[in-house]
């Protein structure tokens, strides 16, 4: 083997071990997985979804606890979609796997006007899909593929746009409380995955419901935090750290801190109790 090829193994195999070790820490952090668990592990075809799965086998195969993982791929009917692809990558790895098949395509066609984002009615529709399977497939947690950049990146966005400061938990208990969602990923850098999935040529599947997506907010956010990241290395990672350690009494939501009853609980010192002894034991005329 020559020189290069050496370095370029070596290069590989540090990339996995750090990816495998974001994981594994994500997971213990957060108790996302425990024995018994049936993982559902949300299958796009993108670079994410086949990175957490190949980590996730692995961890499968070799940690102290035992759980089953299912890939699940929401087809949606897009035309011109290679239905073909994920079958057969999942059957030669020799990984459980079902395909939903769902028309949220032309939902998503008839009810958005043209030129308009589709990603929000679209990702709510595959999360209804998606949630209706955990349930009536006994499955304890649902695997998603975003990674630590989407939830920096969806921070910002409801700041901009929404006004709120809220984005992904690792761990998410769903409103009606009968789904465990998890991000195995958050704490992986996308370009670490982005050179996973090349190294590892997994036979992606690119997304173009939404066309060239340049004009969305969430590419603008996307933009933005890259250039930060050139002007200043290690930003995202100091942001990303900012989210598991908020101040609530430093911020300004009144129903998050009580704001309004706050007292003082002060105790006089001894010098201002003596003041105020010498005080009242002097003469009404000099006083």
């Amino acid at each position: 083997m020559s020189e290069a090829l050496v370095k370029q193994q070596r290069e590989f195999n540090k990339l996995r071990k750090r990816l495998r070790r974001n994981v594994g820490q994500a997971i213990a952090d957060y108790n996302m997985i425990q024995d018994g668990d049936k993982v559902m592990v949300c299958l796009s075809g993108g670079k994410d979804s086949y990175t957490m799965l190949d980590i996730l086998i692995n961890l499968r195969d070799h940690a102290p606890i035992n759980f089953e993982l299912i890939a699940v791929n929401l087809d949606q009917k897009q035309p011109g979609f290679p239905e073909h692809v994920l079958p057969e990558y999942l059957s030669s790895i020799d990984v459980p796997f079902h395909i939903i098949e769902k028309d949220t395509y032309s939902i998503v066609k008839e009810v958005v006007p043209e030129g308009k984002t589709t990603c929000g009615i679209c990702s709510r529709l595959r999360r209804g899909s998606l949630y209706g399977y955990a349930r009536e497939n006994g499955i304890s947690k649902i695997a998603l593929g975003h990674h630590r950049d989407d939830i920096i990146e969806t921070l910002f966005l409801n700041m901009f746009y929404g006004s709120k400061i809220k984005a992904m938990p690792p761990k998410l208990l769903s409103d009606d409380k009968s789904n465990i969602v998890i991000r195995p990923l958050a704490y992986a850098c996308e370009a670490d995955i982005a050179r996973y999935a090349e190294a590892m040529q997994f036979p992606i599947i690119p997304c173009n419901l939404c066309g060239s997506q340049e004009n969305l907010q969430r590419q603008k956010i996307k933009e933005m935090l890259q250039s930060w990241e050139r002007e200043t290395p290690g930003r995202l990672e100091n942001i990303f750290r900012s989210i598991q350690n908020i101040s609530p009494s430093q911020l300004a939501d009144a129903d998050l801190f009580n704001f309004t009853d706050l007292e003082l609980e002060r105790e006089e010192s001894a010098e201002e109790k003596n003041l105020f002894s010498d005080d009242l034991q002097q003469p009404a005329l000099a006083r």
